[in-house]
């Protein structure tokens, strides 16, 4: 950039004065991949912030880090294990992705609320987020979802019926969680790697059944955003680099608002405290 500038200013004064050694002279079609690079994000950042605008968001939202060229190693949180977790390889749950990125991760679970307004909003902003879908909910509507595929987000499996599955046999939990991924493999082209247990709840049987089908990893959350307030899980009440931070597809049948004013009620606090939104399969 010392150079760039330099070359910009037409400060280079005296022939034949060689550049220092390591350093290569700038020539003018890199500066100009510099600038035309420069200009992108320039570009980039004015359109999110007029988004930002237009969707009512105090702040313009921040811009998650490039995607870990190493991927974290992800293990199930300690007391989140189940007996042989390890000797069996079974898919860990886990609440938090381990980074020091200040990021947190936005995941939305079952499929009953189908707002058009709430996917446009998502596109414009740029804001990545996870789906977890449960057929007895997305069924009515596969093709709002597909929609949803179709402008990069990644759709999960949460089982068929979104039962209580420790309650249930391992047939009975094999045939949620495999009957799903083949729901999502006919619906949306392509079998998960990611399941979310229905309500956080889960056994061996669960884990078991769920790598038996192709899955190998079972995230659940560390906080919960609502229409009108944040729940947590940790005793300081706050968010953590790292946070897989849950909602619900909810509108005002059930909620005090819509989507989209829950987004802004996310977007806030997330903003507010320095964190970007990242992509959770990108650190997968």
């Amino acid at each position: 950039m010392l150079a760039l500038a330099a070359l910009v200013s037409g400060c280079s004064d005296g022939e034949g004065v060689r550049p220092a050694p390591g350093q290569q002279v700038l020539k003018a079609p890199q500066a100009r991949a510099l600038y035309s690079y420069a200009a992108k994000l320039r570009l980039a950042q004015a359109r999110r912030a007029a988004a930002a605008k237009r969707w009512g968001l105090a702040r313009t939202p921040l811009t998650a880090p490039p995607a870990p060229a190493r991927k974290p190693v992800i293990r199930a949180r300690d007391g989140f294990e189940v007996d042989e977790q390890e000797e069996l390889d079974l898919p860990p749950v886990f609440t938090t992705i381990p980074t020091k990125n200040k990021v947190v991760f936005l995941t939305i679970d079952d499929g009953e609320e189908k707002d058009p307004k709430f996917l446009r909003m998502m596109s414009d902003l740029k804001i990545p987020y996870t789906a977890f879908l449960s057929n007895y909910l997305v069924k009515d509507d596969y093709p709002y979802f597909r929609k949803m595929r179709d402008r990069g987000v990644t759709l999960n499996n949460h089982t068929l019926h979104h039962l209580y599955l420790p309650g249930l046999s391992y047939a009975e939990q094999r045939h949620e969680i495999c009957g799903m991924q083949s729901v999502m493999k006919k619906q949306f082209g392509k079998r998960p790697t990611v399941f979310r247990p229905p309500y956080g709840n889960y056994n061996q049987d669960t884990l078991r059944a769920a790598k038996s089908c192709g899955i190998k990893y079972a995230p659940i959350w560390d906080e919960e955003v609502f229409v009108d307030h944040w729940e947590y899980r940790e005793d300081d009440q706050d968010l953590h680099p790292g946070d897989i931070v849950l909602t619900h597809f909810r509108g005002r049948n059930d909620w005090k608002g819509a989507m989209p004013d829950m987004v802004r009620r996310f977007m806030k606090k997330v903003t507010d405290e320095g964190y970007a939104v990242a992509r959770l399969e990108d650190y997968l």
